[in-house]
Order: structure tokens, then C-alpha cells, then sequence
């Protein structure tokens, strides 16, 4: 391989692959340049060999079946080459360095047993299958040959290293052939003495000459050593191995046995023997270079190295000798070996106990053992006290505890197989003790392993019906006594399981019952209707709050200990798969109250729960909205893990084969691993590493990866998950046990060929793996069970006679073709039965006589006239003769048929016996029908009782019998007929005894529900309790098999309405929700009603259906609100789409209502309107309108985020536009400016800027000055918090309005025409941009470098500054604001000692832990390295949202600068280039010392410049000094070196402030300027990096916030040092139009607060914003 696919394998850390096949000849192999391959399901695996431990390399994938058999090419020249053969009929021959398909055949019709590549021949790859077909390819001529040497199962074939045309070939009955394949398979020698299959076979390296084999008689008792004959001439020599427990040597030269080896029975572990025949997989190996040592397995999984040249008993050695845990513990499949370059030779082995070992042949000693996996990885878990510890629970029925820090070795791993019998679906370790690990299985099984030691776990006693997928330890609850006392234990054990249920286990009395939770649930909160069925639980850490996940999509928070329901959040509509509270170490304590949550509809959501555990309710609350929500994954989410290092940072696992590493604040998405070929089951991060993250799933594999070497950021688009679906699907299924013993059966019915082994007992045992499961274990059959069928005829044939006619009709035997010739026998097509019928000749109707009751004597009337005529003699002598003859008995024996002539009793005696001969005839109605005859009704129903062989005619006349008898006999006739399984018939027999509640029962038990219900209701009273049960049983049933309709009419039935529109909204569409909530307010379940009606609207408005939104809600009195909400929002989407701006659309045209909405008018007034003459919402009515501002404000949205969904952006933004105008009817004048506020901000916090100038345009008056001063009227000074909104609120609508003004005089200075700048940009921008245009032609409003007026829409012509901008430029003094700069400085300062905290303990973390250094964080790209911000203040810059302009050029005019004359400090000047051209948005995360995008470095000159293109530069003007800071003060004028180039990503301010002062070309000054610029920069400083100088500064910091005024902290206010530098522009490109105190008190702040990281962000940002 390659050194650059070494080092992408190497990414994969660690991991366990699937364990190699079992029962394959030669599934493994070594290549001459140590690596070894091994056949594991349908790949094959690579690993890396050394004397110390094995490397992953990778897997070869693209077999779709088992693999059963691999080989390496050992010729020079090709040591990357190997060849394989598949249970999919193919052969393939890869490239190991490249990892792909060179060549391949499907030559094979029948299942492939044996290959191996020629050691003489290396274009020659040799292949057989079970019908005995040789084939020879040479793959380079993609030449092949078959023979046919013999009509038996090839169980193994070798080629010869001393003559390349011979092959030898092992047969299943113990046959060993040698063919000539030049001569057209032609049989060299047939070596007979073996009496079981050949399981492998083995050349010598070398020719020997026969008297290297030391030579002894043979003794009576068959030891080693049978010598057949001496010979001194050299010859080449074959080993085979045999399941008849010997080994035997043959002379290939002479065709001769000349020894035989038998194995010894070894004393296994507790002293008992193992030498049976049962469990027994001898194979062979003779070393290269050793000739006179052969190596071989055992019976037990111990290898034997033969030494030939001894003679005696003992002639072998066992490896292993020096420990007695080195040998396999199960038998050995395959062997091989490799000489490595320092002359060792090593040995490696694969077994049934699933471990690879690798021995020393010098020292015979272990070296190493690398573990593999039998089944699924369903579950992690990581110990919480011996951090390394990492617990695996695998579909194998075994528990792998792996030591992931151990020195010894990097696979020290634990077995733990005891009292699992099953798969094992969840783990959980002991909260505080080291040793202690819960377990879950498949089975419903719930157990606890003490790892350290050798004692079988603990079981509880209570087990589940169905398989146990989750675990949690957590605080006893009730009636569980508390540990506090010492009377109880400190933690129990939940588990929760696919029945629905959650059981709490006591761990110190497993034994005793567990209880159910869902009794303390009902009892404490009052429940009466049917509780969820439970899918997921976790315990909060602090053990006081717990989340359980439900089938239905909803989450419940429960407090602990009487588990009251705190609330339920209803955002997830399928079954959750994942819950996960964050922990509670973070930098920010509140990230504690979060929690993660996956479920089957591929979306994570985030829930913000602070509020309800802060200040519980006193009745449960409803959460319909998550604090983040997390799209990407195409499947169900299965598994779910926070980093224990980063804050707010996730990983998920998915049924789509990825894991993603999500930033779970801003909704971003950081990475994306994919190294599985599966679905994704379990996720863990590790707890010592932060870069590091454990995976498992289907593929039978643990992968350990690396966070920051991942190349994807976010998962496929469906394309995996569907690739995995579909390869699932075309996977043949495993056949039942019962198919493939129903296949095994030859033509005449009965057992083909006898199996060596039983698949009873090829399936593991406890002690080796567990259940043989066909998922996991499919590998465990014998050979000859895994034959494959095509079209349901047996490939295998059934017998030596159909053989031997196969052989005279089979062209392969004679003629020897190219290629293999399909062997499918062909069928005669069957004519139509129609057309058989009319081909039919007519035949004479003859009707069938009836069978007769009285065969006997009928008989005996039709014998010979004699014997009639002795008839009549001797009945007259019975009737009239006082002397009868003899012994005469009519009616019996030789006259029976005298019975009718004579008396009664004769007759009864004709009767029984005429019924023996018909129930010995088999014809028991007609022995039945005498007894009627006789008048024995209970005798005739007796004996059809004990016969079961009861029918309608006799259970009719057994009221004869009297009232006892018929009811035995009806009772009987029900039993059979259930036996016979006519239930609906049985039923109405018991009806007709009145056993009404039986008949309902069997029904029932039955899952005959309709009929149960049928004749419950016609048979029973209306209030009889049986009938609420059958039909909630009836409901459970349907609701489980997906009829969700039937389910919701038993629900009603059963008086439990909420469960019956609970099933009814199951389904989740629009049309399942209206009903529900029109169900559920018909019940009176006003809640359940609100709560669907607000889904199925939200359902809606993602649809543009605003009409059938609010007809969903107009029933709903409580949802005014709601109401009012989708009102502001249809006539705010309208208003954005009138201007060119929409930001979401659907598959379906918008459905609007008929309100006008006239052209300019602001939008509060459109609402106001439409709310008064369609809501009845007015000032007058002030009852209605305090019932809808309440409900308004009982919804709280959370905070935006750049990757906020702009659906759901607009909805929060039409919320609080609600509330504004709200409280504007109730005159509560400070609640509405706060709202605004909050509305600006969230378009801010989004990215959107352009949206925030829209929000400000259309919802306020043209006026919006005079509006803003009519509320400064209406708030009084008395109210401070509110002028202190207000004061925000002007800045922010100015600060829109100034960037307006900015762009407009630079697209003037420009000298072209706004509209050729814009067609300059279309034309020039690149091919990704015009993409992404297309993606979103929504995206409208106005473009860089076009003019823009202050009402918003784009101008043709470009006039002379208005009075309006001058207006607006006096008005500017509101950004000015001294307290807010100094406020924002101090955050910025709380940021960066933030940050160095962070790094200090990351760095602790990596030196304590010894993980990886610096240079293996995240990485620039993931956003995730130290300079991280964690529990910064509010984030200082804005980002560019989903509908920003990013076009390639903005064009600033001919010569325009951003400061012509700027004063911003000695001989310095401010300007921008005339051709400033942003070519593409530079990757986010690049740190400032790189080059940012396309950008060239800044100039360093006497005047510094601060470049943003080509020409662009930033000249500070002569008048007055900017104060710098340090970083800038380092000549006459200040300088910013090469390493300060602007940065356009939206990380670039955050990883510039925590390098400040750290450029190689950077001092800092002795004397700053202000106190908290030399901060920022002293932070980096070596003498102040340690941890109680940093605590100094933050409390310096908070000392100083202290002491601002409450109304600066408590509103957010635009960037006061941005808003400095806009001014500076402005006045730089109009000198005459800014005031000049505006200008002074504008550069005053930016020499107070600013620095040259400041201005670097600042100027980063314009770049951004303008676009």
C-alpha cells in the first residue's frame, strides 16, 4: 500500500473488525510484505503485521455475499495482489493498495469452497465448488478451464510449489486428488486413508528426501508414526488434516502415505478431555523453511508444532508453553505465516473464539491478539470512574470491556460471556463503582457484571417481554427505600424495553420484583388514560430530574423522587431513539438545563428546560417549540453523546451510516464521519481525548476517529442512506433452520448426505459466543449446510446414481469449455388446465356406490353356494331347534352375518365387530354410526371424545344422551375444534352451552377481536366490565399493527377519548391532526385539542396555507393568540415577497386570504386593521385584547442563530411583532419598543441583515423618526428600562439606515451606473455563486454597488445626497454611545479571558492525559480550536444569514476611498481602493496570519494601509493620532504587518481577539493607551498565563461592569467602534455632510475602545455586509 492510503487509514485510530468466517479451508492469508487479509462477512480485512501489534489498514468491500476464500499472489512484483471468492459466485483479484476490483469471474454455478493462487504461475488463481467443478483462471487473459476430476464436495485445494501444473485437491468423504491441469485435469494420484473431510491440505516448501521423517513401526494402538515405506529419492511431500483427528503425510512423487499423525487428547481447562469427534477443525500449516516442522490445531483451539524427524509418543510441541491463557479457547480454521525483514517468522491463527493471534515460531510464544466482533455493535459505554474503560455490547451474546489507555497493549479487551445467551442491546456502568456494568439483551434479560471477577452476573428476576433498550442508573424512587440510611442502595437500575415499559431494579435484591414506574407516574399526577408506550430514558446527573423518551414523539420531564410531571415536549411526532442531557461541567452553567433528543424522523432537537426546572409549574406545561433544531441526517437517529470537553458540542450516530459532530448553539453542523459501511447504532465521545470519538453499528465494527481529520462537514443527502437500503434489500435473507433442513431433503423425501456435524452444534454454546442467531452467526454452519439452492432444486445432488448420469450427460466432463454452462435442469412447460380439460375425451357419468355399514356380513352373503346353504341349515337349527350345533355363535366370527336373522344380542355382536373391522379400516364415522344404531349415543360421543374426532352430526343427537353428557361432549368438540383451529366455530359451540365470557376469551386470545365484540356486545349487559377490557385490548392490538383509525373507535368505545385522539394524530399529517383535535374537543380534551390543532396549523403554514391554518384554529377560544400570530405573519410574508424578498418557499402556491394590503402602508397598521374587522381585537374591547397579548406572552421562542430555518425565523419574528403591536392598543408604550427590539435583534442574531432593514422598513411608518420621538413622548423618565429600549431601538433602525447611506455613496464614487455594476457582477461572479443563486432565487432586494434610497428600493439614477441623508447623519449621535462602547469592550474582554481559560485547562487536559498536542484540534475549518468562545458575552458580530448578497465585486467607485481625509492618527490615512473585489467568501476559520480568501497581504509602508483588494487600503489621516494600542505603535505611523489581512469568515474576530499580540513580527508597546487593550494583548503573554492572573482580570472586569448603569446591560445596542468607523467612511467619501462633533466624538471612540483587532473585524465585516 501506498504511504498516502497508510496515512488516510491512519485516521481511523482504532478499531475491531468483524470476526474472520468460520468453516472455510483457506479464508486468510499473508502477502510476503506482512499484511495480513482475512474473509469477514462479505469483505475482506486488512491488518498490518509487526511483532508488537497489528495495524488497521482498511478493508477490501465488494463482494455482496460471505467470502470463503482468500489468497495472497506471493510472487516478486506483486505483493499488493490478492485474489478471493465469494458465496456470490464470484472470484476477484484486487489491488490491496488501491483497494479496487483488477479482474473477476462468475465462471462458478454452484457455492465456491476452496481457491488458492499458484506459487509457480502468478497470472494463475484456481478455484473449486461443492459439485466438484475445478476452474483455472488467468486472470490477465481473463482466461478459464474447467475440469471435472471427480463427482464429490471439494472441501480444499492447495497448488503445488515444485510442479506447477499438478493441483491437489480434498475431498468431503476423505478423498485426496492430484490433477494435471495441463493435461485437461487429469487425475496424477488419488491418495486414500482418511475416513472424514479433508479440511485442509499443505505442501512442504521444500523437496526432502524421505528419510528426513524418522521411521518407527506401527504399533497396535495407532500412535504417531505409521512409516509406509522408506525411500532415500527426493520428492515433494503434502500434508492433509482430516475431521477424522489425524494428520497425514503423503509422498506426491510416489502417490504413498508415509505418515500419519493422531492428535492427543489434551486436558482442557477444568481437567476434562477433549478428544471427541464433534467439535473438530484440523488444519495444517508447513512453515517456508522449516520442512521437518509442521504446524496444526487441535480440538480445542491449541496449535501443535509436529517435530517429523522425532519418533515416540510425544512428537509434538504446544505453543504457547509459557502462559496459560495464550491458546485459543475454540477450534482453529485457518492458519498462515510470514517471514518479516529481521528474519522472524511469525504465525498467524483465526478461531471460533474470534480472536486473530500472531505467533513467534522461534519462541513459540503469543505475541499479540487482536479481538473481532460476531454481531452488531448495539451499544457503548464509556466508565465514568476508570475513564478508559469502554464497554461494547455485541449482537454475539458477548460484552467486550476494552482498556482504550492501556500501555501493554492497544487491544486490551476483556471477554465477558457468562449468563448472556443473547444479543447484548445496552450497557450502563455504576455511577461510582469502578466495577459494576448493567446489561440489557434481546431476550428482555437485565443483569449486572462485576468485570473484575470470574463470577457469572447477576439476573434479575424481572425480565421484559421484549428486547431492553435502554439503561440508566438513577436515585431510588418510592416504594424503594433510599440509601441515605444505609437501608437501601444509593442508585437503582431502570430499564426500558420495546413492550413500553419502565422496570426500577433493586441491585442489591435483584431477585425480588421489580417495579414499574408507570403505577408511581398514575398515582402521583392522577393519571386515568392510557400512559405512552416508553421508548427512552435519562436521569439528569444531579439525579433530580428524568427524561423519558415515549413511542408517540413525546419527551415527559419528571421530578424526582414522586416523578411529577414537570412538562411535555411535543416536538418529535415518531418513536425516540435517544435522549441525552448535557453535562453539567461546562463554562456555562446554564447548558446543564439542556437536552438533546433524536427519534425516528432524522431531526435532532435541542430543549432549552431551564425555565420549567428553575421555577416548576404547578401543572404540567407544553413545549411544541426546541430551543435548536439539528437537520441533516436522512434515517432515524439511534444514538447520541455531548462532548465531556467542549461545550455544547454533540455527536450523533444514524440508521444513514454517518456520525455527526454538531455545534449545537449556532445549529451548525462541524463534521461528518463515514467510515462505516452500515446503519450507525452507537456513538460514544471519548472522556480523555477531545478530538477523539467512538463509533458502532451493523457492519460489526467499533471505529475509533478523529474529529478534525474528517473531510465532510455534514451528512450525505440521502444518497448513503439509500445506498444502504437498497444493498440491505439485495442481500439474499438467511434461510430459516427449517428451510434449509427442508432443502437438504433429496427427491424421494428423505436426508441427502449425512452432516458432519449437527447445526445444533455449530451453533456457539454459551461459553463461546451465544445464540446462533442468523443475523450474526450465519457463518457457524458446516459447508454442506450452507449449499445454496437455485429455483428450490438442490445444487448438491442427492445421490451416486444421479451423479453418475450428471457425468455421462454433463459437457463439462468431456469437452471442457471455456466457460461453465448452466446446469439449471429445464422444466416442461405445463399447458393451461383449461386446455387439458377440453382435450379430455368424454367419459359415461358413473356414481360412486357408497361405502357399506355392514361390510363383514355382506362378505359372508356372497361366499360359495355350499357355504350359503350351511348358512340356512344352521339357522334354522338356532331358531327352531332346541339343539344348536355345536358351539354356534351367530353374529360373530365365521356368522356374523347370522347376526341379522337372529335375536338381539346377536345382532349387538354383528354391530361390535362390523365397528372393529371399520376402525381397524380407518373409517371411524361408520363404527360411530352402528353405535347410533344400537341407541349407544354416549358410547358413540365418548369414543369420538377420546379420538378427537367429534363432528357436527354426533354432537347434534347428544342431547339424547341427557344434559351431562352433552355438555362433556360440546366442551370435547370445542377443544378440538381450537385444536383444529376453526376458533369462530368453537366460540359458537360454547355460546350454545351459555359460556359467553369463554367464547369471548378464546376470541380474544385469539385476536378474533371483531367477532369477540360481536358476541359480547349481543350476549352481555352494556355496563359489563369485559367489554371495556376487549375493546382497549382491541385498540392495543391495532394501534401496534398501524390501524389507527380502528383503534381510536375501540378507544371511544372504552371511554378513554384521549387515548383516542392520541392514536389518531399517530400518524402525523394534516388530515390525521384535524381529526384528532375535532375528536379530542368533542371528548372535552380542550388541551390535547389545542395542542393538534396548533401542529396540524404549523403543518399548514410550512405548506403556505394560510387559509386552512386558521380554519384549523378558529375553534380554538385559547389560541387567539396563535391566530393573531399567523395573521402578522401572512401579511409580513406577503409584504417581503412584494419587495422581492422571500426567504422560503414550498412545493405549493401560497393560499391567502382576501386582506387588502395597500401599497407603503406599514405593516402594524395593515395588522390592526385586519385584526379589528376579522378578530375583533381593538383598544375599545380591552377584555379581548388582554386575552390575546396574555396567551401571546405564555410562548417564548429561543434565541436565532445562523442556522435558524427561515421558516420558523419568520414565525418567531411575527410573534413578537404580535406583541408589539398588542401593546400598542393596551398602551403599555415600553413593552411594545422592547419587542421591537427584540425583533431587529433576531434578524441580526440570524445573519440577516437585509432582512432587519426590510423588518424596520415595513413595519414602522415612512416617519419612522417622528414615530420613534412620539414614543420617547409616551414614555415618561419614570420608566428608565423603557427610554433604555427605546435608545436601542433608534440605534439599531439608524444603523440600518447608515449602511444604506454608506453603500449608496460608494456605489456614486464608483462612476458607474448601479445598473452595469450589478450586470458587471452577474457576469463576473462565479460558477458556485450563479448555483447558488438558482438554489435560492428568492433572494432579492438590493445589491452591492446599487443605489439604494432610504425608503429601500433600488434607484435608476444616482442623485446628490438628499436632505433626508443629511437628516439622517445628524441623527447618527444615537450609535455614539460612550456607555454601550465601554460595556461592549468589557464583553470583549470577558471573551478572551474566556478563552484563555479554556485553553489553559485544554492544555491541562492534554498534558495530563498525554492525547494529542495543539496541532490535532479541531482545525481552523471545524471552528472548535481554543480560541473557541465559550460562555462569551453577546456575539459582537454579525453574520451573513441564508438571503445575504455574497457577489464576487463590489465596486466602490473610480478612486473612492473609505476615508479620503480621515483623522485616525499620525500621517495615516483611511481609504479604500477604487476596485475593492471580493472573489469568493474565503473559508471560515482561517486564521489571521493566512491569507483570507483571494485578498493580498497588507502593506507595510511608513503610512500603514489597511488593504481590502487589490487597491483598497486603509490611509489614517495626518490631523489627529488613533490611538492603536500597542499592537499599532511601532514606528512613526502605525503599523499592521503582513499577518493582519483582512478575514471575511464569520470566525475570523473570534480567533484574531485570542491571538492578539502573538504575530512574529508584533511587540507590544510599553505604554498602551487604555488599560483594557493592554489587557487583550497581555493575555497572550507568557508571564500571564496562568490561571490566578486571568481570575484577577475577570474580577477586575466584572468590578468594572459593576459600576455601569443597569439600563446599558440590560438591551442589546449595535457595535458602537463599527458604527464609529462606518461615520469615518462616510465623512472620508461626503466630507461635508457628517457634523463635525458627530466625526470627533466618532474617532474618539475608536481610539478609546477600539483596536487594530477591532478594526481588522470591523472592516472583515463591511466586506461581508455589503454583500
Amino acid at each position: 500500500m501506498g504511504s498516502r492510503d497508510r496515512e488516510q487509514d491512519q485516521e481511523l485510530a482504532r478499531a475491531l473488525s468483524p470476526s474472520p468466517n468460520w468453516y472455510c479451508s483457506r479464508c486468510s492469508d499473508t502477502s510476503p510484505g506482512g499484511v495480513l487479509g482475512f474473509g469477514a462477512k462479505n469483505s475482506i480485512f486488512l491488518l498490518g503485521l509487526s511483532p508488537s501489534q497489528p495495524l488497521a489498514l482498511g478493508e477490501l468491500v465488494g463482494h455482496t455475499e460471505r467470502v470463503t476464500g482468500f489468497t495472497f499472489c506471493h510472487h516478486p512484483g506483486l505483493p499488493d495482489t490478492c485474489a478471493s471468492s465469494s458465496d456470490d459466485g464470484t472470484v476477484k483479484v484486487w489491488d490491496t493498495q488501491t483497494r479496487t476490483v483488477l479482474k473477476e469471474h462468475t465462471a462458478h454455478q454452484s457455492t465456491i469452497t476452496a481457491l488458492h493462487w499458484s506459487p509457480l504461475r502468478k497470472e494463475l488463481v484456481v478455484s473449486a465448488d461443492e459439485k466438484g467443478i475445478v476452474i483455472c483462471w488467468w486472470y490477465t487473459k481473463n482466461d478459464t478451464h474447467h475440469f471435472f476430476p471427480e463427482p464429490r464436495n471439494i472441501f480444499c485445494l492447495t497448488c503445488s510449489p515444485h510442479n506447477e501444473e499438478h493441483v491437489a485437491l480434498g475431498y468431503k468423504d476423505g478423498m485426496i486428488v492430484i490433477i494435471d491441469i495441463n493435461r485437461k485435469g487429469e487425475v496424477v494420484h488419488r491418495l486414500r486413508g482418511h475416513d472424514g473431510e479433508i479440511h485442509f491440505l499443505s505442501w512442504c516448501p521444500q523437496l526432502c528426501e524421505e528419510g528426513l521423517l524418522c521411521r518407527y513401526e506401527n504399533t497396535s494402538d495407532g500412535l504417531n508414526g505409521e512409516l509406509v515405506k522408506s525411500d532415500t529419492a527426493r520428492g515433494s511431500f503434502l500434508a492433509s488434516g482430516s475431521k477424522d483427528q489425524t494428520i497425514r503425510v503423503w509422498n506426491t512423487t510416489k502417490g504413498k502415505g508415509v505418515l500419519t499423525l493422531k492428535l492427543p487428547s489434551l486436558k482442557r481447562r477444568g481437567g476434562a478431555d477433549v478428544g471427541t469427534k464433534e467439535r473438530i477443525w484440523l488444519t495444517v500449516h508447513w512453515p517456508r523453511g522449516r520442512p521437518t516442522q509442521l504446524v496444526s490445531s487441535s480440538f480445542g483451539g491449541e496449535l501443535l508444532l509436529w517435530d517429523l524427524t522425532k519418533s515416540g509418543k510425544q512428537r509434538w510441541t504446544l505453543l504457547g508453553p509459557s502462559s496459560e491463557g495464550q491458546n485459543h479457547s475454540r477450534i482453529v480454521f485457518n492458519l498462515s505465516s510470514v517471514c518479516l525483514q529481521d528474519n522472524r517468522q511469525l504465525l498467524l491463527s483465526t478461531s471460533m473464539d474470534r480472536d486473530v493471534k500472531c505467533w513467534d515460531l522461534t519462541t513459540l510464544d503469543c505475541c499479540w491478539t487482536q479481538p473481532t466482533l460476531g454481531g452488531f455493535v448495539y451499544s457503548l459505554a464509556f466508565s465514568p470512574i476508570n475513564v478508559g474503560s469502554l464497554a461494547i455490547g455485541v449482537g454475539d451474546g458477548m460484552i467486550r470491556v476494552w482498556d482504550t489507555l492501556s500501555l501493554q497493549s492497544a487491544y486490551d479487551i476483556k471477554t465477558l460471556w457468562q449468563g448472556i445467551k443473547s444479543k447484548v442491546t445496552s450497557l450502563c456502568w455504576h455511577p461510582t463503582k469502578e466495577s459494576s456494568l448493567a446489561f440489557g439483551t434481546d431476550d428482555g434479560k437485565v443483569g449486572i457484571y462485576e468485570i473484575y471477577s470470574n463470577k457469572p452476573p447477576q439476573i434479575s428476576s424481572s425480565y421484559h417481554r421484549k428486547t431492553v433498550y435502554a439503561l440508566a442508573w438513577g436515585p431510588p424512587l418510592p416504594p424503594l427505600a433510599t440509601g441515605r440510611d444505609g437501608d437501601g442502595p444509593a442508585a437503582s437500575l431502570y430499564s426500558c424495553a420495546g413492550e413500553g415499559t419502565i422496570l426500577q431494579h433493586n441491585p442489591w435484591k435483584l431477585s425480588a420484583d421489580a417495579q414499574d414506574i408507570n403505577c408511581l407516574i398514575r398515582e402521583t399526577n392522577g393519571i386515568k388514560h392510557k400512559l405512552p408506550g416508553h421508548s427512552e430514558l435519562n436521569w439528569k446527573p444531579d439525579g433530580k430530574v428524568l427524561a423519558i423518551g415515549n413511542d408517540d414523539g413525546s419527551i415527559e420531564i419528571f421530578q424526582a423522587p414522586r416523578l411529577k410531571l414537570l412538562c411535555t415536549i411535543q416536538t418529535h411526532h415518531k418513536l425516540l431513539n435517544a435522549i441525552r442531557w448535557h453535562h453539567p461541567h461546562g463554562t456555562r452553567p446554564d447548558l446543564g438545563y439542556l437536552l438533546a433528543s433524536g427519534s425516528n424522523n432524522a431531526i435532532i432537537h435541542i430543549h432549552n428546560l431551564k425555565a420549567v426546572l428553575e421555577n416548576p409549574p404547578d401543572s404540567p406545561v407544553m413545549l411544541t417549540e426546541p430551543y435548536r433544531t439539528l437537520p441533516g441526517h436522512t434515517a432515524k437517529i439511534t444514538s447520541l453523546s455531548w462532548s465531556p470537553h467542549r461545550d455544547a458540542m454533540l455527536v450523533s450516530a444514524c440508521y444513514d451510516g454517518t456520525a455527526q459532530v454538531w455545534d449545537v448553539l449556532k445549529e451548525e453542523p462541524l463534521c461528518n464521519y463515514r467510515g462505516h459501511i452500515g446503519r450507525l447504532l452507537g456513538v460514544q465521545w471519548s472522556p480523555v481525548d477531545a478530538d477523539s470519538v467512538w463509533t458502532g453499528g451493523d457492519d460489526f465494527t467499533v471505529q475509533q476517529w478523529e474529529v478534525s481529520k474528517q473531510e465532510h462537514t455534514r451528512p450525505p443527502k440521502g444518497k448513503k442512506a439509500f445506498e444502504l437500503d437498497k444493498r440491505r434489500v439485495s442481500l439474499p435473507k438467511p434461510k430459516s433452520k427449517k428451510a434449509r433442513r427442508k432443502n437438504e431433503k433429496g427427491p424421494t423425501g428423505q436426508e441427502g448426505d449425512e452432516c458432519p456435524e449437527t447445526p445444533s452444534q455449530c451453533v456457539p454454546t454459551a461459553h463461546n459466543g451465544g445464540g446462533g442467531d442468523p443475523e450474526e452467526e450465519e457463518e457457524c454452519r458446516e459447508p454442506v449446510e450452507m449449499a445454496k439452492m437455485s429455483n428450490g432444486i438442490s445444487r448438491m445432488p442427492a445421490s451416486l446414481a444421479e451423479l453418475r448420469l450428471q457425468e455421462r450427460t454433463d459437457p463439462l466432463v468431456h469437452n471442457f469449455p471455456p466457460t461453465a454452462t448452466n446446469q439449471t435442469p429445464q422444466l416442461k412447460k405445463e399447458r393451461p388446465k383449461e386446455e387439458r380439460r377440453r382435450e379430455r375425451p368424454e367419459a359415461p357419468v358413473k356414481k360412486k356406490k357408497g361405502r357399506s355399514v355392514l361390510p363383514l356380513s355382506t362378505a359372508n352373503d356372497h361366499r360359495s353356494k355350499e357355504e350359503l346353504h350351511s348358512d340356512c341349515v344352521n339357522l334354522a337349527h338356532i331358531l327352531y331347534s332346541k339343539e344348536s350345533p355345536g358351539q354356534s355363535r351367530p353374529g360373530s366370527g365365521e356368522e356374523i352375518q347370522l347376526g341379522l336373522f337372529v335375536d338381539r344380542p346377536a345382532l349387538y355382536r354383528m354391530f361390535e365387530e362390523e365397528g372393529r373391522n371399520h376402525l381397524e379400516a380407518g373409517h371411524p364415522e361408520m363404527c360411530y354410526q352402528l353405535l347410533l344404531w344400537r341407541g349407544d349415543v354416549r358410547g358413540a360421543l365418548e369414543m369420538a371424545s377420546e379420538r378427537g374426532e367429534l363432528n357436527d352430526t354426533l354432537v347434534a343427537m347428544a342431547p339424547m344422551a341427557g344434559y351431562v353428557v352433552w355438555m362433556k361432549t360440546i366442551e370435547a368438540f370445542v377443544k378440538q375444534l381450537c385444536f383444529q383451529e376453526q376458533y369462530i366455530k368453537a366460540a359458537t359451540y360454547l355460546l350454545s352451552i351459555h359460556r359467553v365470557y369463554e367464547a369471548v376469551q378464546l376470541l380474544r386470545s385469539h385476536q378474533l377481536f371483531r367477532e369477540a365484540i360481536a358476541i359480547a356486545k349481543a350476549r352481555l349487559q352494556p355496563e359489563d366490565p369485559v367489554l371495556k377490557e376487549l375493546f382497549t385490548c382491541c385498540a392495543g392490538v391495532m394501534e401496534k399493527d398501524g390501524h389507527y383509525t380502528i383503534a381510536a373507535k375501540c378507544y371511544l368505545t372504552a371511554e378513554s377519548p384521549y387515548d383516542a385522539a392520541k392514536i389518531l394524530a399517530r400518524k402525523g399529517d394534516v388530515a390525521s391532526l384535524r381529526t384528532a383535535a375535532e375528536v379530542a374537543a368533542i371528548v372535552g380534551e380542550r388541551e390535547l385539542s389545542v395542542s393538534f390543532s396548533s401542529r396540524c396549523a404549523h403543518d399548514l403554514l410550512a405548506l403556505r396555507d394560510w387559509l386552512g391554518a386558521q380554519e384549523v384554529l378558529q375553534t380554538q377560544g385559547s389560541l387567539l393568540g396563535q391566530r393573531l400570530v399567523l395573521c402578522t405573519y401572512e401579511l409580513l410574508y406577503r409584504s417581503l415577497a412584494d419587495r422581492d424578498l422571500t426567504l422560503w418557499k414550498s412545493i405549493s402556491a401560497p393560499c391567502y386570504h382576501s386582506w387588502a394590503l395597500r401599497s407603503g402602508e406599514p405593516l402594524i397598521n395593515a395588522v390592526t386593521a385586519v385584526w379589528q374587522s376579522e378578530f375583533g381585537i381593538m383598544a375599545a374591547d380591552m377584555g379581548r385584547l388582554k386575552t390575546a397579548h396574555s396567551q401571546l406572552r405564555m410562548t417564548e421562542y429561543p434565541t436565532a442563530s445562523l442556522n435558524t430555518p427561515p421558516r420558523l425565523l419568520l414565525l418567531h419574528l411575527s410573534q413578537e411583532l404580535s406583541l408589539a403591536i398588542t401593546s400598542m392598543l393596551l398602551s403599555a408604550w415600553a413593552e411594545m419598543v422592547t419587542f421591537l427590539l427584540k425583533a431587529l435583534v433576531r434578524c441580526l442574531d440570524s445573519g440577516n441583515f437585509t432582512l432587519m432593514q426590510e423588518i424596520s422598513k415595513i413595519v414602522l411608518p415612512e416617519a419612522a423618526a417622528d414615530f420613534v420621538s412620539d414614543l420617547e413622548v409616551q414614555l415618561t423618565s419614570a420608566d428608565p428600562l423603557g427610554l433604555a429600549a427605546l435608545r436601542s431601538l433608534r440605534a439599531y433602525l439608524c444603523y440600518g439606515q447608515v449602511y444604506e447611506l454608506w453603500w449608496e455613496l460608494a456605489a456614486d464614487r464608483s462612476g458607474r451606473s448601479p445598473a452595469a455594476v450589478e450586470r458587471a457582477g452577474t457576469e463576473e461572479r462565479p460558477e458556485a455563486s450563479r448555483a447558488d443563486e438558482e438554489e435560492n432565487p428568492e433572494a432579492g432586494g438590493p445589491r452591492p454597488g446599487q443605489s439604494v434610497n432610504l425608503s429601500g428600493q433600488a434607484d435608476t439614477t444616482r442623485p446628490p445626497l438628499t436632505a433626508a441623508a443629511r437628516e439622517l447623519l445628524a441623527r447618527c449621535g444615537c450609535l455614539l454611545s460612550p456607555e454601550h462602547a465601554q460595556f461592549q469592550a468589557l464583553a470583549r474582554r470577558t471573551a478572551g479571558v474566556q478563552r484563555a481559560v479554556a485553553e489553559l485547562v485544554s492544555q491541562h487536559q492534554r498534558g495530563s492525559s498525554g492525547g494529542p498536542g495543539p496541532e490535532t484540534e479541531l482545525g481552523a475549518d471545524s471552528k472548535m480550536g481554543p480560541e473557541m468562545e465559550l460562555g462569551a458575552g453577546p456575539e459582537p458580530e454579525t453574520e451573513l444569514g441564508a438571503d445575504s448578497r455574497l457577489v464576487p465585486e463590489m465596486e466602490l467607485g473610480a478612486d473612492s476611498k473609505l476615508g479620503s481625509e480621515m483623522e485616525l492618527g499620525a500621517d495615516s490615512k483611511l481609504a479604500t481602493g477604487p476596485e475593492m473585489e471580493l472573489s469568493q467568501r474565503p473559508e471560515t476559520g482561517t486564521r489571521p496570519e493566512a491569507e483570507m480568501g483571494e485578498g493580498p497581504k497588507m502593506e507595510q509602508e511608513t503610512n500603514s494601509k489597511l488593504g481590502t483588494g487589490p487597491e483598497a487600503e486603509l490611509v489614517m489621516g495626518p490631523e489627529k493620532e488613533l490611538g492603536m494600542g500597542p499592537e499599532t505603535e511601532q514606528e512613526t505611523g502605525s503599523k499592521l504587518g503582513p499577518e493582519t489581512e483582512l478575514g471575511t469568515g464569520p470566525e475570523t474576530e473570534q480567533e484574531t481577539d485570542s491571538k492578539l499580540g502573538t504575530g512574529p513580527d508584533k511587540e507590544p508597546a510599553e505604554n498602551s493607551i487604555t488599560d483594557h487593550r493592554s489587557l487583550e494583548l497581555s493575555l497572550s503573554g507568557e508571564e500571564t498565563s496562568c490561571m490566578a492572573t486571568l481570575m484577577e482580570q475577570l474580577r477586575d472586569i466584572t468590578q468594572q461592569q459593576s459600576q455601569l448603569d443597569e439600563s446599558v446591560k440590560l438591551h442589546p445596542f449595535p457595535d458602537v467602534v463599527e458604527a464609529s468607523l462606518v461615520l469615518l467612511s462616510i465623512a472620508s467619501l461626503a466630507p461635508s455632510v457628517l457634523p463635525r462633533e458627530l466625526r470627533d466624538k466618532a474617532l474618539a471612540l475608536a481610539r478609546t475602545h477600539g483596536t487594530a483587532a477591532e478594526y481588522r473585524r470591523a472592516v472583515g465585516k463591511f466586506l461581508r455586509e455589503a454583500v
